[in-house]
């Protein structure tokens, strides 16, 4: 299968499984002209990797969960370990989000939103980090 077929049948954009190939979470193989010919197996990771970072895992967690999965001695412990962190990831995050939303419904409720110069909304946003009512930053997880 070319390039286009396996975007096609994963629902993978190609730029896409071209970077899964430059990390090294697939290895199509090539042929006399250069072109990727990719394998049902390829497709099959192309997939995996697909529904993995539609839940968030991270490369590296797809990466180990990848080894893990074509590992036939490994320990279902192992993957639910790596499911339980991002687990626990998420719920961190939605705790952040909460706080975030509460932060900023209390500042657009103390904005008059009139004609007035006068904006909680920026003197918050203009005060050192100390003297602010929002939460801390989330991290960025990785995008691909």
């Amino acid at each position: 299968m070319n390039i286009g077929d396996v975007a096609r049948l994963s629902g993978l954009p190609a730029k896409t499984i071209r970077y899964y190939e430059d990390i090294g979470l697939v290895e199509p193989l090539r042929s006399t002209n250069g072109y990727r010919a990719f394998r049902q197996r390829d497709l099959h990771k192309l997939a995996f990797l697909g529904r993995a970072r539609s839940l968030g895992f991270t490369i590296e967690d797809c990466r180990n969960l990848l080894r893990l999965y074509e590992d036939t001695e490994r320990a279902s412990a192992d993957v639910k370990r790596i499911a339980e962190e991002h687990l626990d990831c998420i719920d961190w995050k939605l705790e952040e989000l909460v706080e975030m939303r509460r932060t900023l419904a209390h500042l657009v409720d103390a904005c008059a939103g009139d004609h007035r110069p006068e904006c909680p909304i920026l003197a918050d946003l203009a005060a050192p980090e100390e003297n602010t009512a929002a939460p801390a930053a989330i991290p960025a997880a990785d995008h691909a």
